[in-house]
């Protein structure tokens, strides 16, 4: 396995490229070339790796550690048949060496075989006592596979031999996160943290976990744990910020969301969320710079646009919300949110043909929300076209067969169209799903509630749901 490249001198480096300048021939001993092939391997300059690797066995022939870095060649230029026919070799010469079956899972792995990739790397696990790299492998392995338990166990293997294997316990966090185990993460980050009462990044961690269960007393105090480990943890003072938003406490937020800014370059993200404070706070001419400064800062963050259009609109400035979607739908015409957020504004326009044609890219570009259907076909009900509302209504249903306001607006779209004997049928299947929301369909359609055979079939559903 490759190792760090601060793990060995500048020295010997230097005299292997000054040889290559020079084309004179140096000699090294196997150790010499193993330590720059894997510092050209861990900085991505596989053809001095290679050119090493062919020096290297030019001068040790018989060298296995050299051949098994050629084989990781081969397996990173897909060249599998050709690595397995030299591992074939190396294992007739050392059938005990675990890099043999740790390169052999690598094949498998990158050929999607990653249940073969696990058993390989369990064999690998039999024949060595330094197993930090393989429980690392199988759990990425488990990864590939879906298979979080697994996985799990494996991070916490690789943390139990190093506590400062941040990227194992990132990864531990993430299975828990994925099985929904938030009381299981928080448990195993306490007990980290009682070994490690001083590291930044579980308390980063634990601070997120009592966040996503909404314990934000908490989630402060780890956050807080977090920049007294480091006070320069930008993640720490970021996650705070979002506790202290949702405890209603935008100044000290905002303070936080500042600091992340004065530490490193400013963020998007951090100036839509400064913006959004200060909208709460009522400060709008800061709202605005903030979220102007936001979209400056990431023309692409869909967040930043909707943010500034939505700022706008609350105010009833229509025509500005209009304005900034649209720059916002030049830049990326195929965010469905975008033009979501268009159709409402036309609506608010009563410009209903623009709104019909926002509404159908919307939902062209994957938008199915429930509210989408229903807000589409109120727009073509405002223009009157009942049965262009009644087909979106349909194909709303067949997202959200169980939704009683489709089916309320469906039959009053029906009874629109003088489509009586429909209208009858979804009033029933609709009262029948819940009787409690036929407020909507009254409020909504109004004209029709003296309709004598409506109120007889209202109070006979009323009859049989008591």
């Amino acid at each position: 396995m490759a190792l760090d490249s601060n793990e060995y001198p500048d020295k010997s480096i230097s005299k292997f490229e000054s040889m290559l300048k020079t084309d004179d021939v140096y000699f090294f001993d196997a150790e010499d070339f193993e330590e720059i092939i894997h510092y050209y391997l861990n900085n991505g300059k596989v053809s001095l790796g290679k050119k090493a690797i062919q020096i290297g066995l030019e001068q040790h022939p018989n060298s296995l550690e050299l051949k098994l870095l050629r084989v990781e060649i081969l397996v990173f230029e897909d060249k599998f048949e050709t690595a397995e026919k030299l591992l074939d070799e190396l294992q007739n010469i050392d059938s005990h060496n675990e890099e043999i079956y740790i390169q052999r899972a690598n094949i498998q792995s990158k050929q999607d075989n990653h249940q073969e990739a696990v058993n390989l790397l369990l064999e690998a696990l039999h024949r060595t006592e330094d197993s930090f790299d393989i429980y690392s492998l199988l759990g990425m392995e488990y990864l590939f596979m879906d298979d979080f338990e697994s996985a799990k166990r494996s991070f916490m293997r690789c943390v139990e031999f190093d506590d400062r294997d941040y990227s194992s316990l990132y990864n531990v966090i993430y299975c828990f996160e994925f099985l929904e185990d938030f009381d299981g993460a928080i448990h195993y980050l306490n007990d980290y943290l009682e070994r490690n009462p001083y590291c930044e990044v579980a308390w980063h961690q634990l601070g997120k976990m009592y966040y996503s269960m909404d314990m934000y007393k908490e989630a402060l105090a780890a956050f807080d744990f977090a920049i007294i480990s480091d006070d320069s943890f930008i993640g720490a003072y970021f996650e705070k910020g979002k506790v202290l938003e949702k405890l209603g406490k935008y100044n000290e937020a905002i303070e936080n969301y500042e600091t992340t800014i004065s530490i490193e370059d400013p963020t998007s993200h951090a100036y839509l969320r400064i913006g959004r404070c200060h909208e709460k706070l009522g400060n709008n001419d800061l709202a605005k710079y903030y979220y102007y400064n936001t979209v400056h800062e990431d023309p692409l963050l869909d967040k930043g646009w909707l943010a500034i259009t939505d700022f706008h609109y609350k105010l009833e400035n229509y025509e500005k919300a209009l304005y900034y979607i649209n720059k916002a739908i030049n830049i990326d015409g195929e965010n469905p949110l975008y033009w979501k957020k268009c159709a409402k504004i036309y609506f608010a326009l009563n410009n209903f043909d623009e709104a019909d044609f926002a509404y159908k890219q919307a939902v062209d570009l994957g938008n199915y929300e429930l509210d989408t259907w229903k807000n589409w076909a109120d727009v073509l009900k405002k223009l009157g076209d009942f049965g262009s509302s009644t087909q979106v209504i349909i194909q709303g249903l067949e997202f959200y067969p169980e939704s009683a306001e489709l089916q309320y607006k469906l039959a009053g779209v029906y009874l629109k169209n003088n489509e009586i004997l429909n209208a009858r049928e979804k009033l029933a299947e609709a009262m029948q799903l819940d009787i409690e929301k036929l407020q909507l369909f009254e409020d909504e359609f109004p004209e029709f509630n003296k309709v004598k055979w409506l109120q007889t079939l209202v109070s006979e559903i009323k009859k049989t749901s008591t």
